[in-house]
């Protein structure tokens, strides 16, 4: 599968190193520019990182959505997550787009 992942947080990394893991394809899309760099020199396997906004159609295009099994947005921002897992699916059809919501309301 391929799988994009919005935020390299702890969540998002320990998310991309059991993927990365079990075998598949992962994109990392991470604002934070020191976190990307760590993501790079750490993670191993099959995987890309792209600097940016996960929210940002243009990076998920960079991130190579369109082709995306997943979307899965765990930044810490519930409002960023759930528009990164809108613009997923109604701009490039990913067919399951998963949000970490940490406020229900």
């Amino acid at each position: 599968m391929y799988i994009v992942i919005g935020g390299g947080g702890k969540i998002g990394e320990f998310l991309e190193k059991t993927l990365l893991r079990d075998g598949h394809e992962v994109a990392i899309i991470e604002e934070d520019r020191d976190v990307a760099r760590r993501l790079v020199e750490i993670l191993r396997g099959r995987v890309m990182v792209v600097h940016g906004d996960c929210c940002d159609s243009d990076i998920q295009e960079d991130a190579g959505t369109r082709y995306a099994d997943i979307l899965v947005a765990t930044t810490g921002h519930d409002d960023d997550n759930l528009v990164a897992c809108e613009v997923a699916q109604a701009l490039y059809n990913v067919p399951r787009a998963i949000a970490r919501v940490n406020n229900p309301k």
